[in-house]
């Protein structure tokens, strides 16, 4: 039951006239700045929400059927969907509901773990969509707005800044996720795969990731990021990637070691495994090796590998230097296409 607080009486002081902001109190021209705030806010909003939809999905694996959800964006007007690859990779059925209240079935156009994005399409007409900005003018200290279905609150909206630029963090898979933002606008589950915009409504980012013991610590991903996969996937069905063959680990170096090879870094990759006829197999790379560059640029860790083992290696042969023993040698590998296994659910 609401209660019933009395009024505050009125006093001389309602009409007196606005005072020094160092008194606490705001003046004719902060409130100004208030309704320019709430005006680039609302406005943003206005342009973006019919766009964001509530994403409901079913997974049946060996432990049963079970239920989710998230958020997600249309970026065409013919119904592709972005969203989260951990709110719907792998899922046996999904639901989408949007702003105007009709919900309506989606599929899997295509799913990368890698990147942690998904792109769906969804089976309805007269759709609103939004635009992927460009991340790379994003400053720190400009406003980010978030919108999505934290907890099953369908279309929230919260609002902060963007806090920093190019943070990484580990996709599911464990591959990095490079030129990650981060912002304080509020982020709880279920709003993954919901869209972070600009004071103009333009898409800047893919929310993705909290810390939940911290407050106002959340990510997104680039949107720059998420155009590139999303057209991938669209065209595609899949994010193509090189492949090796190898499985390795970052490994700091002797220092003797770098001086002697006259190495970039104090750190490269030490080559663990290397799978049977493979193409790093077939280039004569043995397990004890240490990759040190690819291509001539310098190999510092297997982030830095992987980042390199993009779809324009695919079928191209690549020198890979490695320091075996006493000496270096440069082998000629031509990767293959990465088919990855998606993950268990």
């Amino acid at each position: 039951m609401p209660l019933d607080l009395p009024r505050p009486v009125a006093g001389p002081l309602d009409d007196a006239p606005a005072v020094s902001p160092t008194s606490g109190v705001a003046t004719a021209s902060d409130e100004a700045l208030l309704d320019a705030y709430s005006t680039a806010v609302t406005s943003a909003v206005a342009r973006v929400a019919p766009a964001v939809a509530h994403v409901a999905v079913r997974f049946d694996g060996g432990r049963g059927v079970r239920e989710g959800s998230g958020s997600g964006f249309l970026i065409t007007p013919d119904g592709y969907l972005v969203t989260n690859s951990h709110v719907a990779g792998g899922a046996a059925a999904i639901e989408v509901t949007l702003p105007d209240g009709r919900r309506a079935a989606a599929e899997i156009v295509g799913d990368d773990p890698d990147s942690d994005l998904a792109v769906l399409k969804v089976g309805a007409a007269d759709l609103a969509w939004c635009r992927l900005g460009d991340s790379a003018g994003v400053r720190v200290g400009q406003i980010a707005i978030a919108i999505g279905s934290p907890y099953g609150f369908a279309h929230t909206v919260t609002a902060g800044i963007v806090s920093a630029l190019g943070r990484s963090m580990r996709a599911r898979t464990g591959r990095l996720l490079d030129n990650v933002l981060q912002t304080d606008a509020a982020l709880n589950p279920g709003n993954s795969g919901g869209p972070l915009v600009d004071a103009r409504g333009d898409v800047i980012g893919v929310n993705t990731a909290v810390i939940m013991p911290a407050q106002g610590i959340c990510f997104a991903i680039a949107a720059s990021t998420a155009e590139r996969v999303a057209v991938a996937l669209i065209r595609d069905g899949r994010m193509r990637r090189a492949w090796l063959g190898i499985g390795g680990q970052t490994l700091p170096l002797p220092r003797r070691l770098v001086r002697h090879f006259a190495l970039h870094h104090d750190t490269a990759v030490r080559v663990d495994t290397v799978e049977r006829g493979s193409p790093a197999n077939d280039a004569g790379v043995a397990t004890g090796d240490i990759i040190v560059a690819l291509d001539d640029a310098p190999i510092a860790d297997v982030d830095a590998l992987q980042r390199s083992l993009g779809a324009d290696a695919i079928g191209r042969e690549l020198k890979v230097t490695v320091v075996r023993g006493n000496r270096t040698l440069d082998l000629a590998a031509v990767p293959g296409e990465s088919v990855r296994t998606p993950p268990a659910r």
